[in-house]
């Protein structure tokens, strides 16, 4: 038995495609088009927006006089008048660990934008029980003692189901798969697993937004504001916008500018 904190991991994000890039300036006119965007997923994000507009440089669109200039000040304005669409086009990858599956059910629930692949408890047996300790019971004595407890116990179920069917010996994998989908009926929810996670900008917004609102379950949004702190440090320009208040411990992440 062991108590864990989920540990957040960003393992994946858009890649630019430099040569396919200045090709397509040179098709539309803007060779000596630059950016000064701190990363991959941002540039692509300035120019899919740029695009739109055919606002590289003045005199490209007719229309067009004057463009706003830097990743920065681009993003930015995206970001006030909604324009969301634009930052659906970089995508990141992060690998939750040490995470219940209390917060698995509650993460599934973001489908736009995203995709996942979860630690699956039919072939992974548990031979061992780790948790996240919810604030309030950490704080109780007497709530801690019952949680010890339980989780001793349940742990000692998987043992005993294991001994007892002779899993570790069994030669034929099918029969080892069932067995160990059936032990897992017996652990409980709040068991620790390992999900893979992938999103876009606009959804990785949406969701910060949501998830770390003190209305949100505890454990999610403990996860969801490391996930802003490391999403705010590397993408400066999506993310700048927000401002944090402490509430019962955990940042709050906030913006005027909502699900854009």
């Amino acid at each position: 038995m062991e108590f864990v904190k989920p540990r957040i991991f960003l393992v994946g994000e858009t890649r630019l495609f430099e040569e396919g890039l200045r090709d397509y300036l040179e098709h539309v006119g803007a060779p000596d088009w630059r950016t000064d965007a701190p990363s991959d997923g941002e540039t692509l994000c300035e120019v899919l927006g740029r695009l739109c507009y055919r606002s590289f440089e003045p005199g490209l669109n007719p229309n067009v006089t004057r463009v706003r200039q830097g990743n920065a000040a681009y993003l930015r304005h995206i970001i006030e008048v909604g324009h969301g669409s634009v930052l659906e086009h970089a995508t990141l990858n992060f690998i939750f660990a040490d995470v219940s599956r209390v917060f698995t059910h509650e993460l599934v629930r973001h489908r736009a934008g995203t995709a996942m692949s979860q630690e699956s408890l039919r072939f992974v047996r548990l031979d061992r029980l780790s948790a996240y300790v919810p604030m309030l019971i950490e704080e109780n004595e007497e709530g801690m003692a019952v949680f010890v407890k339980t989780l001793d116990q349940l742990e000692a179920v998987q043992k005993s189901l294991a001994e007892i069917y002779g899993v570790a010996d069994e030669k034929n994998f099918d029969r080892k798969k069932k067995l160990t989908s059936a032990f897992r009926r017996m652990a409980p929810c709040g068991v620790a697993t390992t999900i893979g996670w992938s999103c876009n900008f606009r959804t990785l917004r949406h969701v910060i937004e949501r998830r770390t609102d003190p209305a949100a379950e505890e454990e999610i949004r403990l996860v969801f504001a490391q996930v802003y702190e490391i999403v705010r440090e590397r993408y400066p320009n999506v993310f700048g916008d927000y401002t944090t208040e402490i509430v019962d411990g955990i940042p709050w992440v906030k913006t005027a500018c909502g699900k854009i």
